[in-house]
């Protein structure tokens, strides 16, 4: 019996994980205690191993603690996954993890729902909180 080939490899699965990307910048929070949800309804990046386009909307909701995010400079990043080679799974859980980094909120969770491609349609949800770290 012939082994079976893997199509995806781990090179697939680690494609634009650490790719460089602009930086997302914060201002100063005035007022604690509330809740931002900030939506993209035209998503864009590329799956890394068939090199098609995958689109969809990313909804982050967070909590600023000292810091908010700058909406220009957030979109500047969420521009530069357009010709971005990386898996869906890999979209929402870095933007997770740069949101994080940037701005330290209180709590942050990103909602991937992408467009079916082929019947498919995947929502991929990422969370973080300062309690608890990744949920």
């Amino acid at each position: 019996m012939a082994k079976k080939v893997k199509e995806y490899t781990d090179e697939h699965a680690r494609a634009g994980v650490d790719v460089p990307l602009p930086a997302i910048e914060t201002w100063e929070n005035q007022y604690p205690g509330y809740e931002i949800t900030i939506t993209t309804p035209e998503f864009t990046s590329v799956c890394p191993r068939t090199g098609l386009p995958d689109h969809g909307t990313l909804t982050l909701t967070y909590v600023p603690d000292k810091e908010c995010l700058e909406l220009k400079s957030l979109k500047m990043y969420w521009l530069a996954y357009r010709n971005l080679g990386i898996f869906q799974e890999n979209v929402v859980n870095r933007f997770l993890n740069d949101v994080v980094k940037a701005c330290k909120p209180v709590r942050a969770t990103v909602v991937g729902e992408f467009t079916p491609r082929g019947g498919v349609y995947s929502k991929i949800t990422a969370s973080w909180s300062r309690k608890s770290g990744r949920k």
